[in-house]
């Protein structure tokens, strides 16, 4: 029998049978994607560094400072500064609020999707709720429940949540009815049919959803702890805006750009791949 390829393999019925004699060559193949990814990625990054470098040479200004005085401002800061704290910090408030977010606005995501009363009665709410500038939000938790964590949470979690509920709307809309009548016929109960048959459909608009909420919710955690916090990077950015640190300041979003960028190549990225292969994770 003719070997299936890695991308085939979901849609074959032999699939469960097979995974031992196939799971190598898709392993390697998956490998090789990530490393052409990762290089590719290198590849963009070398050239942005130089062009910077370049434009730093060009201007001579110390408005614009170059990649080696942000780099020696990044060592300053990460071994004799607050950088490591700060960071921790404010990836702890950024993955808590993403959390809570994506599980909050899948829920309610789902809800809508798939009753269209539900999604009648809360559509003009959901409007309401993207167009709220997010420093309006930012500043009435923290007037309402006062400067502690909870409030700068809360407020990150508000602003989020919205974008994640019209992404899993839209997603549970575009649910195959078919598969689901499948499931009915076969008598699959109601938790296996939600998570083997409705839920993996879901997959792509849960990453596009994840995916924008990383690089909204990181944003908004910093305007959080840039007006209500005594810490955080959020919080570090302020006190180096007041000194006219340009350096320091580029320093900190060059390592929280590294870090993000991590995140994508370590986990959205590899997962993005594996549910376009149709892999299952129950």
């Amino acid at each position: 029998m003719k070997p299936l390829p890695c991308d085939k393999l979901a849609t074959s019925k032999s699939y469960l049978n097979k995974i031992p004699l196939y799971k190598g060559a898709c392993t390697m193949i998956f490998s090789r994607e990530l490393f052409a990814f990762l290089l590719l990625r290198l590849g963009v990054i070398i050239a942005i560094a130089a062009l910077w470098q370049g434009l730093a040479w060009i201007i001579a200004s110390p408005d614009f400072p170059s990649l080696f005085a942000v780099i020696n401002s990044v060592q300053f800061h990460f071994y004799e500064g607050e950088m490591v704290t700060n960071i921790v910090l404010t990836l702890r408030r950024v993955l808590l609020s993403f959390i809570i977010a994506m599980l909050l606005g899948g829920i309610i995501g789902i809800m809508m999707g798939v009753n269209a009363w539900i999604n009648k009665l809360s559509d003009t709410l959901l409007i309401i709720m993207l167009n709220i500038p997010a420093l309006v939000t930012i500043l009435l938790c923290y007037i309402w429940f006062g400067l502690v964590e909870s409030a700068a949470i809360a407020a990150v979690v508000i602003n989020k949540i919205p974008t994640v509920v019209v992404m899993i709307r839209e997603g549970a809309r575009a649910v195959d009815k078919d598969l689901l009548a499948v499931a009915i016929i076969y008598q699959l109960s109601p938790s296996k049919t939600f998570f083997r048959v409705f839920l993996p459909q879901l997959y792509p608009f849960i990453i596009a959803a994840a995916r924008s909420g990383l690089s909204l919710i990181w944003k908004i955690v910093l305007v959080v702890e840039l007006l209500g916090r005594s810490d955080g990077v959020g919080f570090a950015l302020n006190t180096l805006f007041q000194f006219f640190d340009i350096a320091g300041i580029l320093a900190y979003t060059l390592v929280f750009v590294v870090i993000i960028l991590l995140i994508e190549a370590l986990i959205f990225k590899p997962f993005d791949k594996l549910v376009a292969r149709g892999i299952r994770f129950d």
